[in-house]
């Protein structure tokens, strides 16, 4: 029978729906219920890609006589993360301070006043590798309650108050925003956790330092440092040629499990693929690599063919699980992996031993039970660059004829921001205008699905139904990026005045006047055990770093010294963290280098359907200088766009205009001419 998650809008929530544990879905009426029962709330939180998420409900949550015990003893809710970044932020804060790690699924045990007091993550269905099982940790946890409570409260009592002291703080922000010399800090610690054999930053797992890519290429951008450069450029061949990219269909999954990006957790999200699609696209406009255009656009074909949604938005992710045709069973990386007799049953023995040899296929293997996750280690030579393509296509062709992982069709507003920005400046740079009206598509769906009459954004819908859950500030900060994005692509000015708006929430709504700091939630949010506020990047850029890239973008086509104050202020606590935490706040020093450098302010002036506009403003946007922002227009539009201000035609021809820090050079009308004063590497 149906518990109270049936009626969830969440893919995740709604995988729980038939569990016999007596789920509630997060809100005050489950503490009420746990407050009128006199008993302590299991709160589980995971998103529908999780792996371990399922195992732990097959294992555990589906096991009647366990939900039971559970539902005597416990008020039971279930929370995607995913809906409800805000809760989950403030409890994960709460088990990372208390064990030194976190993940998810995330289990945490709370009073009826939502103070927590005991913390996990998975645990197993029996005692195993020295965790306790799941009924031990239940049981013990319900004989604390019932017979230490003044205990639990103690240590409830002493959690909250570390919550607040964290938080205290980045509220007390004053620190100064980066300079030269704390981002040439946050290089050189970047250098110490470089791995130079196989890319990227520190040991296994290992995640797509995304954020921290598009910061090397912008210090370069703005530098010339070589050793920037490099740890880009290794780091993103390193992922490109290993198992984390999906080498027939396009994409990445979300780490690899070992050093070497080999084997991946094969779960596709969004985020991820949105952020690497630009960096990979910002790759190629840097060195012309082919290997970062083939990616770039692979990666936005991913995206169009697999989580592109009937309404025209992007849906989440793909499961990491799928049925194994073998077994009859879900299996992790099912749909994915090649065993060397299935090459050779569709390719014949000659065709296998080349895919084999392209791909890695062994008969040790990689993965589990001899099974190989694709590989491209080495670059096919240019004469059998047709063979591998044709059998690149012929292996997709029948790999799609498998059970496909199950797809969390929710739209995410952030996320969606996220790949609007990707797919207008891929489409635009690599001449796709499908990736441009795909682009479209999804922000006018955020505009009439999750932008309310007040101009606020809902974090969530599905099937073209929103959601119930507000925005947080990476909703609003990732959204007004994407639409700035569009703006520079297609001139429309009705795009930047968007993003002004939402802007301006961020401001009114989500900014401590005081210091200048961010929160993760409005000021009229629900109220929680603490108001989340967290500047470091995870999975995704922080919403204040985002913020504060988003503002800085939006003063340099307006002028607005509002908004660029906003920016530099919020930009104060990454100069606190440059030099420390680099790795852990890439998009706060990506959006410092464009502060460094400007960030450089570009006016096209010229009629939109003539060639020369469009020259100038093709060399416009593949110009590298960290930031820099394209407005296109005629100076009749300077009340929508006031970069176009009082910038005429150049004898009679369109011309372009870069400023920068209050001083303009003089303009021009060769597309060469401002290709070189914008960094523009290709011909």
């Amino acid at each position: 029978m149906p518990n109270r998650l049936a009626d969830a809008t969440s893919p995740y929530l709604l995988q729980h729906a038939e569990n016999p544990v007596d789920w509630w879905p997060w809100g005050v009426e489950a503490f009420e219920e746990a407050r009128r029962r006199g008993v302590p709330v299991l709160l589980s939180v995971g998103y529908a890609a999780c792996h371990w998420c399922h195992v732990m409900a097959h294992e555990s949550f589906e096991d009647a006589e366990l939900a039971g015990y559970l539902n005597e003893r416990f008020v039971a809710v279930k929370v995607d993360r995913e809906e409800r970044p805000d809760v989950d932020a403030v409890y994960m804060e709460a088990v990372q301070a208390a064990t030194g790690q976190g993940g998810w699924p995330m289990t945490v045990f709370l009073t009826p006043d939502e103070e927590p007091f005991y913390f996990g993550t998975y645990f197993p269905p029996q005692p195993r590798h020295g965790m306790p099982s799941f009924r031990q940790v239940l049981e013990g946890v319900d004989a604390a309650w019932r017979d230490r409570r003044q205990e639990v409260g103690e240590v409830a009592g002493r959690i909250r108050a570390d919550l607040a002291e964290r938080a205290a703080v980045y509220s007390a922000g004053a620190h100064h925003p980066p300079g030269d010399a704390d981002l040439h800090q946050a290089l050189v610690a970047l250098s110490r956790d470089f791995d130079q054999t196989r890319g990227g930053f520190g040991g296994a797992p290992k995640f797509p330092p995304a954020m921290v890519i598009e910061f090397l290429l912008r210090h370069h951008a703005r530098t010339g440092s070589e050793a920037a450069l490099e740890m880009a450029v290794r780091t993103a061949e390193a992922m490109a040629r290993g198992g984390i990219h999906d080498q027939l269909g396009g994409g990445f999954a979300r780490y690899a499990v070992d050093a070497g990006w080999v084997v991946p957790h094969f779960e596709k999200m969004l985020y991820d693929n949105a952020l690497l699609l630009r960096v990979y696209l910002h790759l190629w406009r840097a060195t012309g690599s082919g290997l970062a255009r083939r990616v770039a656009l692979s990666t936005a074909d991913f995206l169009l063919r697999e989580l592109r949604t009937p309404e025209g938005a992007f849906a989440s992710a793909l499961d990491a699980d799928s049925l194994d045709e073998e077994t009859g069973t879900s299996a992790e990386g099912a749909y994915y992996v090649w065993e060397p007799g299935q090459l050779v049953d569709l390719l014949g023995p000659a065709d296998a031993a080349t895919a084999a040899r392209l791909f890695t296929v062994t008969a040790d293997g990689t993965f589990e039970h001899g099974a190989s996750v694709l590989q491209l280690l080495a670059e096919p030579d240019s004469g059998d660059f047709a063979e591998y393509e044709e059998i690149r296509r012929r292996m997709f062709e029948v790999r799609a004829a498998r059970p496909a992982p199950a797809r969390d069709d929710k739209v995410v507003a952030a996320w969606n921001g996220l790949a609007i920005a990707a797919l207008a400046e891929t489409g635009a740079l690599l001449d796709r205008p499908d990736l441009v009206e795909a682009a479209e598509r999804a922000a006018d769906l955020l505009l009439a699905v999750h932008l309310t009459p007040d101009g606020r954004l809902l974090r969530t819908s599905r099937d073209g139904r929103p959601g119930t859950n507000a925005g947080v500030l990476e909703d609003y900060a990732d959204t007004a990026e994407g639409f700035l994005a569009l703006y520079a692509v297609t001139g429309e000015a009705e795009w930047l005045q968007l993003a002004g708006g939402l802007l301006d929430t961020v401001l009114r709504h989500f900014t401590d006047e005081t210091s200048g700091a961010l929160y993760d939630t409005a000021d009229d949010a629900e109220e929680l055990i603490r108001r989340p506020q967290d500047p470091t990047d995870n999975a995704t850029p922080s919403g204040w770093t985002a913020a504060a890239g988003a503002l800085l973008g939006y003063a340099a086509y307006t002028g607005s010294a509002r908004h660029r104050t906003a920016a530099e202020r919020a930009l104060g606590i990454v100069g606190a963290l440059a030099g420390r935490a680099p790795r852990f706040i890439g998009w706060g020093l990506a959006v410092a280098e464009a502060l460094q450098d400007g960030p450089r302010e570009v006016a096209v002036v010229g009629p939109a359907d003539d060639p020369a506009t469009a020259a100038l403003r093709r060399a416009a946007l593949l110009g590298t200088a960290p930031g820099a922002v394209v407005a296109v227009g005629v100076p009749e539009e300077a009340a929508e766009v006031p970069l176009l201000a009082d910038r005429p035609l150049v004898g009679g021809a369109p011309a372009a205009y870069v400023c920068r820090h209050f001083a303009c050079e003089a303009p021009t009308t060769d597309p060469a001419v401002l290709g070189a004063r914008l960094g523009v590497v290709l011909d």
